[in-house]
């Protein structure tokens, strides 16, 4: 793994944008299910970017998991690196949640790495994949340090953009804007989507960008996000 390439990378990220771009190569690169980062700001506000779908992240969101993850309240418990087997999965409410997210893909496994920033600042980047005991283990033995060291330049670079992150204001989405947003919180792949709408992939690339620009989002899981808390769109 070129983890010189991906430090570089990061170095030439412009904006939470690009951040989402490098955590999707990452995610290829280490060929695993998924990768994600999520912070809070020193303000309370939530960011988060990574390959989690976005029906995935609305039902985390509509449940309101965040109370319930053993991942998020026990990493935040904690200032090292932690495997998901060694967190508290006891309670009913926790096997339910976990049971869930095995079935939107999330995976059996789980590797995070809780960070903390100034004024409060806190995040987490989170590897996971599905597979067995001994091929996790493997992996973390391979790639446990890079990592690390990848997470906490991520958290770095994240902090560059705190002072201007400024919401956008939120507008009407147009109805194939609505269509759009509402077959990827579905679950739906972009090619799924255009074919439903008999559109092409790219018309609906251009629907997704306006709105995720309308919803003053920073990538399209977090546009679907955001069409959902606000009662845009109904799945």
């Amino acid at each position: 793994m070129d983890v010189d390439r991906n430090l570089a990378a990061l170095e030439r990220a412009a904006g939470l944008e690009d951040l989402q771009a490098v955590i999707v190569d990452l995610c290829e690169a280490y060929r695993i299910n998924h990768m994600v980062y999520h912070w809070v700001n020193s303000q309370g506000d939530q960011y988060g970017c990574g390959t989690y779908s976005p029906a995935w992240v609305a039902r985390y969101i509509e449940k309101e998991y965040l109370r319930v993850d053993p991942v998020i309240l026990g990493c935040n418990q904690r200032f090292h690196p932690v495997d998901w087997k060694r967190l508290d999965w006891s309670s009913k409410a926790a096997r339910l949640f976990r049971s869930e997210a095995i079935e939107y893909g999330v995976g059996n496994q789980g590797f995070s790495i809780p960070m903390r920033g100034p004024n409060g600042q806190y995040a987490l980047f989170t590897a996971s994949h599905s597979c067995s005991d001994d091929e996790w283990q493997v992996f973390k033995n391979q790639h446990r340090r890079p990592l690390i060291l990848l997470a906490h330049f991520f958290n770095q670079k994240a902090l560059e953009f705190e002072p201007e992150r400024v919401p956008e204001a939120s507008r009407t989405l147009s109805p194939r804007e609505v269509d759009a947003m509402t077959f990827l919180a579905m679950g739906y792949n972009r090619a799924k989507a255009a074919d439903t709408m008999e559109i092409s992939e790219h018309t609906l690339r251009v629907y997704i960008e306006s709105a995720r620009f309308k919803l003053g989002a920073v990538n399209t899981t977090h546009a679907v996000a955001r069409a959902m808390s606000r009662g845009l769109i109904v799945v």
